[in-house]
């Protein structure tokens, strides 16, 4: 059904430039929106596709045998909307914040029993009881409903007829509503923990397409979280989920369409 959804936006959007681009290379056709853009302040919303997963960096020890990864991330789709504020700065440049709410669904695979060679401790990580790890143990389903809030600095080109491209880039603070980092059960009781509060930085780059009634863009972004949002199993669990993991990152690409 995600995937459904960005097909449908991705092609809409084709449909309405190719249109639009047949509109606009008329010479004759009367500017539209002429003012829109000297205004100080403008507002819309918009709705978006996303594919998302995981940056992962595995601890050496517990994350890899040999050659093989011991952890694995399936990339999921989904969707999103969200809210358009516009301060107009200059000719050429706009500030942008974009708040929106993002649902995703991840999959963690930790094919981690190995790491009962450890159990006996090393001089850094005490010992523990290995436990036998059954397909449950071994898949992680990670749902979130992100609060995204993009702060973006717009640069654009002179319009050409009815349209303009444009590239921003900015930061983002990330709130994760599912991250149940409060919990005080772990990957042990099958509750996968990350942290609720997250920075990230964000490039997008598209072209403004004027109509009668208002402004439609339809443009590609990436988002990637800095920070680490791995929170730690509790002490007694043994290293087969988070121990196998130093760093934990979402990206996502997302296809953005948007109103004004």
């Amino acid at each position: 059904m995600d995937k459904f959804l960005l097909r449908i936006l991705v092609l809409a959007s084709v449909n309405i430039a190719v249109f639009a681009d047949a509109q606009f290379r008329t010479r004759n056709r009367m500017d539209k929106l002429e003012d829109f853009d000297e205004q100080k302040f403008s507002w819309g919303f918009y709705l978006n596709g996303n594919r998302l997963d995981y940056r992962i960096v595995l601890n050496p020890r517990y994350g890899v045998e040999g050659n093989q990864n011991l952890v694995r991330t399936k990339e999921s789709y989904s969707f999103g909307a969200g809210l358009i504020a516009k301060w107009r700065l200059n000719d050429y440049l706009d500030l942008r914040l974009e708040p929106g709410l993002q649902f995703a669904q991840r999959q963690l695979t930790f094919n981690t029993q190995s790491n009962n060679q450890y159990a006996a401790g090393t001089l850094t990580n005490p010992p523990f009881t290995p436990i036998a790890l059954t397909d449950k143990d071994k898949v992680r389903d990670i749902k979130s409903t992100l609060v995204d809030i993009p702060v973006l600095l717009e640069l654009h080109g002179e319009r050409w007829y009815n349209s303009r491209p444009y590239i921003a880039a900015g930061v983002n603070y990330i709130v994760n509503l599912q991250s149940n980092s409060g919990s005080t059960d772990d990957n042990l009781q099958q509750v996968f923990r990350s942290t609720t509060h997250n920075f990230a930085w964000s490039a997008e780059m598209g072209i403004q397409f004027y109509f009668s009634k208002f402004k439609l863009t339809p443009a590609v972004r990436g988002t990637f979280i800095m920070n680490n949002e791995i929170v730690a199993d509790n002490a007694n669990t043994p290293p087969y989920w988070t121990a196998a993991m130093s760093t934990l990152q979402t990206r996502a690409v997302m296809f953005v369409l948007k109103f004004e």
